[in-house]
């Protein structure tokens, strides 16, 4: 959820950089300050999901700097700045700034540009920004990427990206195609789990079959907004396939229980999978490895990160501050281009059968109350046009205009991204080749986009308990045992929140824009939980509740990027120790005062806050 914007998801945190583009150049590095000012962070923090910046000196050399040079080398100067030279700044570059890791949010612009959304849809509501008319035709981008696969045929593919996880690793003699199981990457082209299932086949001269595991958990969490997207962009992806001589199946059940059967009767003599951290995925990893023929070798690619989680680090990091190096390091080798999955050659003696998605999605039983918002349309054709239009529009505003609830500045690509549609090594290679004119929003969205994001499958990959107060730092479990007990002035249910029945109309307008829209702003998803923090009855019950209400109603819900934020939110994970109060300890607060030095407050309550009857 919530950082995402992943939509988007969402820098916040400890150290984030500025890049001033005007005489003198300027490089200055930005140290957390909390959202109430009169608090004063302890060294060695990272907030996931805010930062209120004050910045300091950024010698030369830094991880941050790195990134920077490694975006755009020709802007920058390698001399330290000094406070002399600090003060010469504008104003506007020094003044304490709160920012956001959220690479979504916000909502695209529809005036004088017009960007694909639904059908006869509406997008989701906020100040549009005034643009000058279009100098490129729609789909632009979508041409352009094409040109640049094609450009890039022969990349090769680095095999740090994958992990064996059976002992064989040969291609099983006689076999008659080889399988791509997708699991979070619901796409064709960008794909490096397709891209190195397509290698292994043609090298053998076998056909190539992909396949997708259904599975629908009876839960409150499986509604019509989340199984739709999936499906309809399944659709797009079995659509593609057919174009190019691959076969599309989708299974229906847990893969442990059906995808070792339909390798075995389908006499596939390989098997390539994507990466998830998170627990479920994870065991059906499990499950199938133990039930599958020992002769076949399973493969997994990390086709979500740009630099694959394991490589980035062997370990749980602690913040953005120590992985952030890790990650900017590799980026040369990881951060390039893809070639393109290509008509296949070898054509499948059995085809796939076909899929009436109709009526698969009308079987579903999933909760239908939770409706599919017309603002976001399935599919990485959509996925593209809404990375079109931020360049396009919003990219300009994002390092100045992120944090305003009432402005379309964030990227909004956070469902895209979740459920695979997307990739983010894409978004991540466009914006900075499109952004020479945004410097500044390339660096901060870079840094959303990649480190903060790529921190959250840390987080979940090396923590078992990432969804669980046990899962924050000692001392963040200490200080909330420390306050359980201390007296709340309001205490509400889940299902109070849940219908936005509390006293604070701003935190109302939130949880009905998540509940109508499928997409809360970033900057209000920090707000939002940590107000359920305050107004429960135990920490563990705000974190359920918090989680339950993200995982419901956030299109991008149920993903790294929700949990790490509800994390960072209620228990502190990535960030540091603050002044010390009520119910909330050291946990870093917020509050409504804070709100309304930052963004027009009224203007939001009423346009979201529900009225009364």
């Amino acid at each position: 959820m919530l950082p995402k914007d992943i939509s988007t998801l969402s820098g916040t945190a400890a150290i984030s950089l500025r890049l001033v583009l005007k005489p003198p150049f300027f490089i200055t590095q930005t140290r957390t300050a909390a959202p109430e000012m009169d608090q004063q962070p302890a060294e060695g923090s990272a907030g996931f999901w805010s930062s209120a910046t004050t910045e300091q000196p950024s010698p030369a050399g830094t991880p941050l700097l790195l990134l920077l040079r490694f975006l755009n080398p020709s802007h920058l100067l390698t001399a330290p700045i000094t406070a002399p030279r600090l003060a010469r700044l504008p104003s506007q570059a020094r003044r304490p700034k709160l920012s956001f890791a959220s690479f979504g949010g916000a909502t695209m612009s529809g005036k004088k540009r017009k960007a694909p959304t639904a059908e006869g849809g509406k997008e989701p509501s906020a100040k549009q920004p005034k643009v000058e008319k279009a100098e490129k035709a729609a789909g632009w981008l979508q041409n352009l990427v094409k040109q640049q696969r094609e450009d890039k045929k022969d990349m090769k593919f680095n095999k740090k990206r994958q992990r064996f996880l059976t002992d064989t690793e040969k291609i099983k003699q006689g076999s008659e195609g080889v399988l791509y199981w997708m699991q979070r990457d619901q796409r064709v082209q960008d794909n490096w789990a397709l891209i190195r299932a397509q290698q292994l086949a043609a090298k053998e001269e076998l056909p190539l079959h992909v396949c997708f595991c259904l599975v629908v958990p009876k839960s409150e969490l499986s509604t019509l907004r989340h199984y739709a997207f999936l499906l309809k962009g399944l659709q797009e992806v079995a659509k593609d396939c057919k174009r190019l001589n691959v076969q599309f199946h989708l299974l229906r059940g847990a893969p442990g229980e059906v995808l070792p059967g339909f390798v075995s009767d389908r006499g596939l003599g390989a098997v390539v999978t994507d990466f998830s951290p998170l627990r479920e995925p994870q065991q059906w990893l499990n499950d199938v490895k133990k039930k599958l023929s020992k002769d076949i070798p399973l493969i997994q690619v990390d086709a979500h990160n740009i630099v694959p989680c394991w490589v980035a680090s062997p370990k749980l990091e602690y913040s953005a501050r120590t992985i952030r190096g890790k990650i900017t390091n590799l980026l040369p080798e990881f951060l390039t281009d893809f070639p393109p999955v290509e008509k296949h050659q070898q054509t499948a003696t059995r085809t796939a059968k076909p899929v009436d998605w109709e009526e698969t999605l009308a079987s579903l039983d999933v909760d239908r109350t939770v409706g599919e918002p017309q603002w976001a349309t399935p599919g990485s054709e959509a996925g593209m046009a809404m990375l079109e239009s931020f360049i396009d529009v919003r990219l300009k505003l994002f390092a100045t205009q992120r944090n305003d609830p009432n402005m379309a500045a964030l990227s909004q690509l956070s469902p895209w991204i979740r459920f695979g549609q997307l990739s983010a090594q894409r978004v991540a290679l466009q914006v900075r080749r499109c952004g020479k004119n945004a410097s500044e929003s390339v660096a901060a969205f870079i840094e959303e986009l990649v480190v903060r994001r790529e921190l959250t499958d840390n987080f979940c990959f090396y923590n078992e308990k990432y969804d669980k107060v046990e899962g924050a730092y000692e001392w963040a479990q200490k200080t909330l045992k420390d306050h359980a007990k201390d007296k709340r002035e309001h205490i509400y249910t889940r299902e109070q929140l849940e219908k936005a029945q509390t006293h604070d109309k701003l935190w109302n307008g939130a949880q009905y824009q998540m509940v109508a829209e499928g997409k809360m702003h970033g900057f209000l998803r920090m707000y939002w939980a940590k107000k359920i923090l305050e107004w429960t009855r135990s920490p563990e019950e705000a974190l359920s509740i918090a989680l339950h209400l993200n995982d419901r109603y956030e299109l991008d819900g149920q993903d790294p990027n929700g949990f790490v934020g509800c994390m960072w939110s209620i228990c502190g994970i990535h960030d540091q120790g603050w002044a010390e109060r009520p119910v909330f300890g050291k946990i870093r607060y917020m509050n409504y005062k804070g709100c309304l030095r930052k963004f027009n407050v009224a203007q939001f309550e009423r346009k979201y806050c529900p009225k009364k009857a």
